[in-house]
């Protein structure tokens, strides 16, 4: 089979077809040997399958993700905005030619005077809205970096969170062929009492009933578990068709707070929103002192170099110089800027007290959730290990009717009734597990730490 860089294979999405032929079958060997030939019918499809670890999933997306690409453009498009705020700054040169005909006194046209050819040059030397401006572009940039690092977190918690549920849809549908097995088991024994009167007929419609909402479960599962693959398969930026298969792979405890204080703490220094929200109060504070300095001077460096035609003077001035040049500073005095100024600045100091209060909401706000991630993971953690204690009571269980079975003391059908129990709990542990790990993500998520454990 061809293979990709992560070990992909060719599939063909076959789910109602597997379901089809699940419910077709009445004995475990024949299910087995169609589970056999649906596997190898599957591996002749068309769409790929890329089974990826965890770190792999979150690489690739942070290289490949749409959302990411787009984020990094905008970071670029507000790096080159600084070029743009910073260009009256930067000398300017434009040279070209004056050369017009002229009948009596050389008038100027456009301001220069008719000369075969002519350099001009300028620049701002003091302008104080405008350096503010530059300062804002500058902040601006440093806000569409925050702004992509941000969005390398998101994509990263969704790639987790779509890869923990396929991690999940995986195990309950290994879970659940196990549980199908051993309920077709209990159906065909029930049967057999039935038709030897040692049971109801309602016992043998209850076995079916159990069949039937067994394989509703594995549809379940294996719809949760398609669509997970498939939009796992979107975010790493592979075609749609195609499917990510999850490997066993856990969030990597060491980078989780000891505390719930150093949670709070580290949620509050790494936090990108409150670094965006001051980015952006900075901006405003730029503007504000822009809007501040309207009515100061501004000065520009000018210089200018002209070549005349003799022609065009002589005959008007009693002394005629070929080389002309002016370098000097334009000086502009502001004395009434209207009220717009006035306006802006009015606006200006609302925004900044509205993003201040903004601010203050964002630490409160980020604080109380921090301190929430924790408890849950907290709570997940002990919620698994009653989970785990209730599988391992089902397990010694199951091993004392075997035991049992092998002396004869217990039917056939005890056993295969704890063993769905058994399945049952395998489920229910598997539940509790992707509850932790899913909480550990949050947790992550809000101390800002979720690149770190995940790359």
């Amino acid at each position: 089979m061809p293979k990709s860089e992560y070990g992909t294979q060719n599939r063909f999405d076959t789910r109602s077809l597997l379901s089809d032929w699940l419910s077709k079958f009445q004995y475990p060997e024949i299910m087995l040997r169609s589970l056999t030939t649906a596997v190898l019918f599957t591996a002749a499809g068309f769409a790929e399958v890329h089974t990826v670890t965890l770190q792999e999933a979150v690489n690739l997306a942070l290289k490949q993700s749409p959302e990411v690409v787009l984020a990094r453009l905008d970071e670029r498009r507000a790096r080159e905005s600084v070029r743009v705020a910073k260009d009256p700054f930067t000398p300017k040169v434009y040279g070209g030619s004056g050369l017009a005909y002229t009948n009596g006194y050389p008038n100027s046209i456009e301001g220069s005077a008719p000369a075969i050819f002519e350099v001009k040059t300028n620049m701002a030397l003091f302008n104080r809205p405008q350096s503010f401006q530059l300062a804002a572009a500058r902040e601006n940039a440093r806000g569409a970096s925050l702004d992509t690092q941000n969005k390398n977190e998101d994509v990263a918690y969704r790639t987790a969170s779509l890869f923990l549920d396929a991690q999940q849809a995986a195990r309950a549908a290994t879970s659940l062929a196990s549980e199908i097995e051993s309920l077709q088991r209990v159906a065909e024994s029930t049967r057999t009492r039935v038709s030897e009167g040692r049971e109801l007929p309602l016992e043998s419609k209850r076995a079916e009933l159990n069949m039937a909402r067994a394989h509703q479960r594995a549809e379940d599962f294996a719809a949760a578990q398609e669509y997970a693959e498939a939009s796992l398969a979107v975010v790493l930026g592979f075609p749609a068709g195609d499917r990510v298969q999850a490997s066993d792979d856990e969030i990597n405890r060491a980078h989780i707070p000891e505390s719930q204080e150093a949670m709070v703490a580290t949620a509050l220094e790494n936090s990108r929103e409150i670094r965006r929200l001051e980015s952006q109060l900075q901006v405003r504070m730029m503007d504000l002192r822009g809007y501040k300095a309207a009515r100061l001077q501004v000065v520009d460096l000018v210089a200018q170099y002209s070549l005349p035609a003799k022609h065009n003077y002589q005959e008007c001035f009693n002394k005629f110089q070929r080389n002309n040049g002016q370098p000097g500073v334009a000086i502009t005095i502001p004395l009434l800027v209207g009220s717009a100024s006035k306006g802006y600045l009015g606006q200006a100091e609302v925004d900044i007290a509205k993003m201040r209060m903004q601010v203050n909401d964002a630490r409160n706000r980020i604080s109380l959730d921090a301190a929430k991630s924790y408890n849950d993971v907290k709570r997940a953690e002990n919620a698994r290990e009653v989970a785990r204690l209730d599988l391992d009571v089902t397990r010694e269980q199951l091993t004392v009717l075997l035991a049992q079975l092998s002396e004869g003391r217990v039917p056939r059908s005890t056993v295969d009734e704890a063993r769905l129990t058994e399945q049952e709990k395998w489920i229910a542990f598997y539940d509790a597990q992707n509850m932790v790990e899913k909480a550990k993500l949050n947790l992550l998520r809000q101390a800002g730490t979720i690149l770190a454990a995940l790359k």
